[in-house]
């Protein structure tokens, strides 16, 4: 199952700070809904671990977390994916960028996903109510982590 979401959120910060912030394996862990374990690779990627559940499936994810396109303090485009046993996999990518806005940074994001085995049978509906309320929880998380 495909899926797409978008979003910005205005950051009370500057966005050399919030680019930092981005690339800091510590404040990520702490911003990312259920992530247990987040270790920067020898790649320039990161090698995570994040329980998840949505509806009735519950499940801890592995995976992998690439960066790439990088344009310091301008955005980047993370990819990743992630398996999570029975309930299924996902993989897919977003693009990030940081612009300068009333007195701020606005952080934009247009996300791309794939969902396959237990998960994708949940629908449409559920899978994306959920992406969007995790979505919701890392940005606010974020935006407490940039500002604090």
């Amino acid at each position: 199952m495909a899926m797409t979401m978008n979003g910005e959120v205005q950051l009370a910060a500057p966005r050399e700070a919030v680019w930092a912030k981005l690339n800091d394996p510590e404040v990520l862990k702490v911003c990312i809904p259920g992530c247990e374990e987040l270790e920067r690779t020898d790649d320039g990627g990161f090698r995570a671990v994040a329980k998840m559940k949505v509806g009735p499936v519950s499940a801890r994810f592995r995976g992998k977390v690439m960066l790439s396109d990088l344009d310091p303090p301008n955005g980047y485009k993370i990819s990743g994916e992630g398996e999570g046993g029975v309930a299924g996999f996902a993989k897919g990518g977003a693009v990030v960028k940081l612009g300068e806005k009333d007195g701020g940074t606005l952080l934009s994001y247009d996300v791309e996903a794939q969902i396959g085995g237990k998960l994708a049978q949940l629908g449409q509906r559920l899978i994306n109510g959920t992406a969007k309320k995790l979505a919701d929880e890392f940005f606010a998380n974020f935006a407490k982590a940039v500002q604090g």
